[in-house]
């Protein structure tokens, strides 16, 4: 009979087998390809950068590459459907990434930077430049889709002083005894 056992098990010298890696969710799994995705488009480069290396310019480069596999319609300003959410025929405007999908890959580039020993002052995920790209893409993409991308502000309830002052006289418990 073989010594080795089933995978995983304790063979007959005492070792430990290494056993399968856990099952990782699907935020870390798409964490781990997106920082394999960015590591290889560094390699890629002419001469190639290392993480180490790279900065925002690598960065915005990289969301720049990104969009010719984007799925989402940005309308140019020339183009007759500019600014109407639900265009009734196709046109010719490219296909980018969505803004929604390059804010994500950036929190989730930004998290596996500092996770592979990057430092927070130096991540260049968080740089301010980042978040002004993806602020223009969210501006120009509303702005050709119709669509306003405006944070709603919470209404403020308005006191009449009428109403105050009637309710004041109907409650008999706010009304200082004589």
């Amino acid at each position: 009979m073989s010594n080795d056992v089933a995978e995983g098990s304790i063979r007959s010298t005492g070792e430990q087998q290494p056993s399968p890696a856990p099952t990782l969710s699907r935020y870390e799994s798409q964490k781990r390809r997106d920082w394999n995705t960015f590591g290889q488009y560094l390699k890629n480069q002419r001469p190639p950068v290392s993480v180490s290396q790279c900065n925002c310019n690598h960065v915005l480069e990289f969301l720049q590459y990104l969009d010719q596999f984007g799925k989402t319609k940005v309308h140019l300003q020339g183009c007759v459907f500019f600014g109407q959410p639900d265009p009734p025929a196709p046109c010719t405007c490219p296909l980018k990434q969505a803004w929604g999908s390059l804010d994500a890959l950036i929190g989730r580039l930004r998290a596996a930077y500092d996770e592979h020993g990057g430092s927070p002052e130096s991540n260049p995920f968080g740089n301010g430049a980042i978040r002004m790209y993806l602020r223009k893409v969210k501006e120009c993409q509303a702005k050709a889709r119709g669509i306003p991308y405006k944070k709603k502000k919470k209404k403020k309830k308005i006191i009449h002083p009428n109403k105050a002052q009637e309710e004041l006289n109907i409650n008999p418990t706010n009304n200082p005894v004589s």
